[in-house]
């Protein structure tokens, strides 16, 4: 039920595949649920302004059904997005989602 969305101005990212895979190992630990139930999700070459520039950026969404920390989870992701991706943290804005389980599906029902 947790998911990561990373949306990113650049284009040629190295390694998608073991940035997806830190992301969700990531989450797994920070929001406590088994990385079974994660999900991930990288656009890149999106195109995008930040801070009036066209420099590397990159917007995150995370969702999950509670168990959400943001100011953990800010600093966490920031760190890990810039070291797999060298987009500075102060470029990198992250939204944070607590869902409420009747508004979650999965395999054919809703948690709720």
């Amino acid at each position: 039920m947790p998911l990561i969305n990373l949306r990113t101005s650049v284009s040629n990212l190295e390694q998608p595949e073991e940035i997806l895979q830190a992301l969700s190992q990531e989450l797994s630990l920070l929001t406590g649920k088994p990385e079974r139930y994660v999900m991930t999700s990288l656009e890149t070459g999106v195109p995008m302004t930040f801070a009036g520039t066209n420099d590397p950026c990159c917007y995150v969404e995370i969702k999950s059904i509670g168990a959400i920390d943001p100011s953990r989870m800010s600093s966490s992701f920031c760190r890990l997005i810039e070291s797999k991706t060298n987009i500075p943290s102060d470029r990198i804005y992250i939204g944070f989602e607590d869902v409420p389980p009747n508004l979650w599906g999965w395999n054919g029902r809703s948690f709720g």
